[in-house]
């Protein structure tokens, strides 16, 4: 395909006006001012258009779509125990095939190419991705209750079966990480021995961490270190890894991260709602942390809306700090891109850059919120909507282009997610 006179986000996150942009199979192929000689096919008209590259979201739980809604107004522990475990008690392969394609829909239609999905039923999260041409980081959380050897474990045994069955498979658009769900959730001997088996795999972790105060303060009082001392320790951070949440993380754990190279999920929104907090992140910026921006789950956030994500985090740093040019817009634009690409180890991707992979979307600015356009990066992050996103575009291939998707039946996802939900609400409530 071949963008003409189209606005760009350059690979220095600068704009370029009146540009053309080839992509070529998978990558992006050309770049510049004058028409290229080369044929790229369809031509879209880039008039009053922005071409940016695809938002990441870097940590999310693609399923729980179908609960959307179903969990309101609750602290974590409570959202979680009475709540979202009995309903994700009653899931399958299935159920979450449908819960993840509504997902990977609603992500495409507001202009997300990839994204890292912690979660389980493996098997029906990626047959969703595959059929929906989309790219992901999956990982398969790890609970652990007792000091079950590590290869014996059996969420372990399943999440090494999807290293085996799918890592790098789709010509390298569904990648496997490995995960612990969180401190608490886990032995200290679990947390061990996922550090040693994990280091030297070239595998990315994924983890909560300090998403609340008391889950912070309680491993303190545990272990005498904060959770991210403790995975330390233990070398989890020995591999590249996402720590996810981060609000109530302290000074020694920046270090720490900053030490390892490891990325921060920031997600806004739902911490936000479950009350947990805001996460500091002028303070990793500053240090050099690289962040990257989540939404959460649909059933902690009710959206998977990077748009919603970027304006939050622009913000609450302003708010909480009390100083207005504490973090500018190109930096969380970076993060929603770039710093999500990094965190799941895809460095071909998340700039627009010759070379670099076609994961790409289109933002329509001919819209009465988006003028005047004295700075076109400054009307993306406090102004665009995901309804703005005309086009997404995944290794060169349009999955979206002006609601309509072109490798998902969203008229059928939508009624088999409605059945779902009621045949499940229905045997939560009988105890079935």
């Amino acid at each position: 395909m071949l963008f003409k006179n189209i606005t760009v986000l350059d690979e220095n996150f600068d704009i370029q006006k009146n540009m053309y942009v080839g992509t070529k199979e998978d990558k992006i192929a050309y770049i510049g001012k004058t028409e290229p000689k080369e044929d790229f096919g369809d031509v879209f008209d880039g008039t009053n258009k922005v071409l940016l590259p695809g938002f990441v979201n870097a940590h999310t739980h693609s399923p729980m779509t179908l609960l959307r809604g179903y969990a309101e107004n609750l602290p974590l522990s409570r959202w979680l125990n009475e709540k979202v475990f009995p309903f994700e008690d009653r899931l399958n392969c299935d159920r979450a095939y449908y819960g993840t394609a509504l997902s990977i829909a609603e992500m495409l239609s507001s202009g997300t190419t990839s994204f890292s999905d912690m979660y389980f039923f493996q098997d029906g999260v990626l047959r969703a991705v595959k059929d929906a041409h989309a790219k992901t980081n999956f990982s398969r959380s790890i609970v652990s209750f007792d000091d079950t050897p590590f290869l014996s474990d059996e969420r372990v045994k399943e999440a090494l079966e999807a290293v085996e069955k799918y890592h790098n498979t789709e010509n390298g658009k569904i990648k496997i990480d490995m995960c612990l769900h969180a401190e608490y959730t886990n032995t200290y001997s679990m947390i061990k021995q996922f550090g040693e088996y994990t280091r030297g795999k070239g595998l990315v972790n994924h983890i909560h961490v300090s998403e609340t105060k008391s889950e912070h303060e309680e491993c303190k009082k545990k272990y005498g270190k904060t959770p991210t001392e403790l995975f330390y320790e233990a070398g989890v951070l020995d591999t590249p890894t996402v720590f996810a949440h981060c609000v109530w993380i302290e000074d020694c754990d920046r270090e720490i991260l900053k030490e390892k190279g490891a990325t921060v999920a920031h997600c806004p929104a739902s911490n936000l709602k479950l009350g947990s907090g805001v996460c500091d992140i002028y303070s990793l910026l500053k240090m050099g942390v690289n962040l990257a921006i989540g939404t959460d789950s649909a059933a902690s956030n009710n959206g998977l809306d990077s748009f919603r994500e970027m304006y939050l985090a622009v913000l609450l740093p302003k708010g909480v700090n009390g100083q207005a040019d504490i973090v500018s817009p190109k930096e969380i634009i970076k993060a929603a891109t770039y710093g999500g690409a990094a965190a799941q180890c895809r460095f071909d991707t998340g700039i627009i850059k010759e070379g670099f992979k076609a994961d790409l979307c289109v933002i329509d600015t001919d819209k009465p919120s988006l003028y005047p356009d004295f700075d076109i990066l400054n009307n993306i992050v406090y102004s665009a909507e995901k309804s703005d996103v005309v086009l997404t575009m995944v290794d060169g291939e349009v999955l979206y282009n002006n609601g309509v998707f072109t490798s998902i039946d969203i008229e059928r996802i939508g009624f088999e997610v409605n059945k779902i939900v009621k045949e499940v609400v229905s045997e939560v409530q009988n105890g079935n």
